[in-house]
């Protein structure tokens, strides 16, 4: 079994983990126990571009428990949990591609040793596994049933793609499900963004200003968690409604370059390119904390940042100084990636079980309905979500109401009026 992972000595601690994660993901245990049952996903090949963690390891072992053979590269850098890399090596028999601090070259090396399996599904968190087949590997193109995609930015790479007719396979968009976005974008990565700045900074949020950008779902979640810490937060964005909603629960929205001369701390989640820019480091004031939470590193604009520089040094583990021309320091967290998942562990396992539930449910769905489907990207069916939905409520003994056959009678009806 070809693989590439830090340690294999790791591996006993790694599988300690993965069963504590398992524990909080009880909608993918009782996937994983129909999927052993039934066997959908056999003879088939599942290559999978995701962070490697804990609760990623629950997933493609719920994979593997449905036939499917999976093979595992990182889809970032400063993501892998080395421990578990080892651990799906060793003891589930996983081929995986992914060390902690891997450089770009390596990084890139790790997809293709997917792509040489030959997947016929694949799995994204950002679309670089996708990306690479339509620019490097287009002979596999007809070998895909097609993929699935786990967050923002890489469903906004694809959506990209099917516009400009380059997507050559459909795609589900699992980040657009319900019982994705609206927990892990917003529970998950509020509460996994402020433990990777507090793990890594060790500084105290309350009393201080703490600047936001971007008020999507994951902006959403970091506000609210640093509110709750005693942080006065502050919002910048670009969509008048997003802003707008930031007004309505209670922050102040301010243009980045009025935020930047005031703020303590920097978050960035839009999913865009140079959030926060030369012109905003300028105007910093000294101390200054940045952090990014989107998925790529290209948030905060690191170059110019390199440029006005005349020293930088390494001050704890994910915290490096910058001390800029005029004497100024500021503070990058985790070399400006994911800040959750490179100082701290990522989502919780909770939440992680509904948005990983739909990555399983999903790969059934394309086995069953791909050959049917278009080049392009699809909602997750709203059936899955539902079920999803059903089951978490069902895990936490939480009820629901039933319609009575008159309301929903009712609810059909058009002739029922004042």
């Amino acid at each position: 079994m070809g693989y590439h992972i830090k340690d294999i000595a790791l591996a006993p601690k790694g599988k300690d983990r993965i069963e504590w994660a398992s524990r909080s993901m009880p909608v993918l245990q009782l996937i994983k126990e129909r999927f052993a049952k039934e066997r959908p996903l056999q003879g088939h090949k599942i290559g999978a571009c995701l962070h490697v963690t804990t609760e990623t390891a629950v997933l493609v072992a719920t994979l593997q428990s449905g036939g499917a053979e999976v093979f595992l590269c990182a889809s970032n850098p400063l993501s892998t949990q080395d421990d578990v890399a080892a651990a799906l090596v060793k003891h589930y028999g996983i081929p995986s591609y992914a060390v902690r601090g891997e450089d770009n070259d390596t990084y890139y090396d790790h997809i293709r040793s997917v792509l040489d399996k030959h997947p016929g599904i694949t799995m994204d968190d950002g679309a670089d596994l996708v990306s690479t087949i339509h620019s490097e590997r287009k002979e596999l193109i007809g070998e895909i049933l097609g993929g699935t995609e786990e967050t923002t930015t890489g469903v906004i790479r694809l959506r990209s793609m099917a516009d400009q007719w380059i997507l050559k396979f459909p795609i589900i968009a699992v980040n657009d499900a319900d019982t994705k976005h609206l927990f892990d974008n917003r529970y998950g990565t509020g509460q996994s963004t402020i433990d990777g700045i507090m793990r890594a900074t060790n500084r105290l949020l309350a009393g201080a200003v703490f600047v936001v950008c971007g008020y999507g779902w994951c902006g959403r979640g970091v506000a609210m968690r640093a509110r709750g810490l005693g942080a006065r937060v502050v919002v910048t964005e670009v969509d008048p409604l997003k802003a707008l909603e930031a007004v309505m629960d209670g922050f102040q929205v301010l243009p980045i370059l009025e935020a930047a001369r005031i703020g303590d701390f920097f978050v960035t989640v839009t999913g865009n390119i140079q959030v926060i820019g030369k012109e905003h480091l300028e105007v910093m004031k000294d101390g200054a904390i940045l952090a990014n939470s989107g998925h790529f590193n290209v948030e905060i604009d690191l170059e110019s940042l390199k440029e006005m520089s005349n020293e930088n040094r390494i001050l704890r583990d994910c915290l490096q100084e910058f001390t800029v021309n005029n004497g100024k320091k500021l503070y990058l967290l985790g070399e400006g990636r994911l800040i959750n998942l490179t100082a701290a562990e990522g989502h919780p396992s909770s939440v992680m079980d509904m948005s990983f539930a739909n990555q399983a449910l999903s790969a059934e769905y394309l086995v069953k309905n791909g050959r049917e489907l278009r080049n392009q990207v699809y909602s997750v069916p709203e059936e899955i979500d539902r079920e999803i939905a059903r089951l978490k409520l069902e895990s936490m003994g939480i009820k629901l109401d039933q319609l009575t056959p008159r309301q929903q009678q009712y609810l059909q009806s058009w002739d029922q009026g004042t």
